[in-house]
């Protein structure tokens, strides 16, 4: 039967890396294919409210759907569109280490009346840093030496997170995290959103839209303790996710597992996650020949100050006003100041897109 929704467009994979250098994906499943994740831009940024118009302008090519999934527990020998199809959008915003979703779904038996784990569920493994590994305590590599109780409180979810999502979520909490981080799943650091209109046994469409955000280690004993992910654009991600269907309200046993790696048990091993790229801002949400840059202090002692430009587009000429009276033509100077002092510092740039100025009021404040 064919898909209530559009049919995604795979993706051939990309092997380069940050500086040109080709990386492998070995460490992680379907080598031949790479998702993309959407970059919203600073004003576009979704809020977690159930009405679904930020979604609006993240293309079509950037869904997930339900062609691209495996049902890997060997109960159905193919897909089932017309029973459960499935579309996600996956987005990020750059200078923050947060993924934000957008999970659309149709059911034809949405089961959700219990309290426990027995719920439909979209569940969903991410790896910020590709360090791959166990984030399972039952995966552990040094069983004899710890137990898996001591493994659940030791490393269960430090370096990679697994979230079962609820959906919908009806008297419970949105999701399940497994492990002991469980701030993890609570503002500021995740929320979500539901719309459905369906109850327990009918069929019918669910939307939810959730963020989380994406840890190297996530201690048990608190964010203070915790390393978030440094998410830069063209990084590689690992990231993948699972729908869990059940069917049948007498039955503990769920009717599939649909799973986006080809490893079932990518739940509990990051190195079996898919490769998902942050993609830079698109083209008409870039602000071209718009001035921007950033600075550094390269030696504080002799007040000397590296500048980059980081106008987005093609620029013809620079011209940098220190804010000491002196002045540069180059894209990049590095300029050493005379005196401590607070400097307002102003960037003027020409180029195809027009002229354009920033200033950066006290960002250079030597002592």
């Amino acid at each position: 039967m064919k898909s209530r929704f559009p049919t995604f467009i795979s993706l051939p994979i990309l092997l380069i890396g940050f500086s040109g250098i080709c990386l492998s994906l070995t460490a992680l499943e379907r080598s031949d294919t790479e998702f993309k994740v959407f970059q919203f831009p600073a004003n576009g940024i979704p809020r977690i409210d159930g009405c679904f118009e930020d979604w609006d302008m993240v293309p079509e090519r950037y869904v997930v759907g339900t062609s691209e999934l495996w049902e890997d527990s060997g109960k159905h020998e193919g897909l089932l569109p017309e029973s459960l199809d499935v579309r996600v959008k996956v987005g990020w915003v750059k200078g923050m280490s947060r993924l934000y979703f957008l999970y659309e779904a149709y059911d034809d038996y949405w089961d959700f009346s219990l309290p426990g784990l027995k719920n439909d569920t979209f569940e969903i493994v991410v790896d910020g840093d590709l360090s791959g590994g166990t984030l399972i305590g039952k995966f552990r590599h040094n069983s004899d030496l710890i137990t898996e109780k001591e493994a659940f409180f030791s490393m269960q979810g430090e370096h990679a997170q697994n979230y079962h999502i609820f959906t919908p979520a009806r008297n419970k909490s949105w999701t399940m995290l497994w492990g002991p981080s469980q701030w993890l799943k609570e503002l500021p650091y995740a929320n979500a959103a539901y719309n459905y209109d369906f109850e327990p046994g009918q069929s019918g469409h669910l939307k939810l839209e959730f963020f989380i955000t994406v840890f190297d280690h996530a201690s048990k004993d608190g964010p203070s303790l915790s390393e978030l992910t440094t998410f830069v654009e063209k990084q590689l991600i690992g990231l993948s996710w699972a729908i869990i269907d059940y069917d049948d309200v007498d039955s503990p046993l769920n009717n599939g597992f649909w799973n986006l790696s080809t490893a079932h048990t990518m739940y509990g091993q990051a190195s079996e996650l898919v490769a998902f790229r942050l993609m830079p801002l698109e083209a008409e949400y870039e602000a071209l020949g718009k001035a921007k840059w950033s600075c550094s202090i390269v030696d504080l002692d002799h007040r000397l100050v590296a500048f980059k430009d980081e106008t987005p587009g093609e620029v013809e000429s620079w011209h940098w006003d220190f804010g000491d009276g002196e002045h540069s033509e180059e894209q990049h100077p590095v300029h050493q100041y005379d005196e401590a002092g607070h400097y307002v510092v102003v960037l003027k740039i020409n180029g195809p897109h027009g002229e354009s100025s920033f200033s950066r009021v006290w960002d250079v404040t030597l002592k």
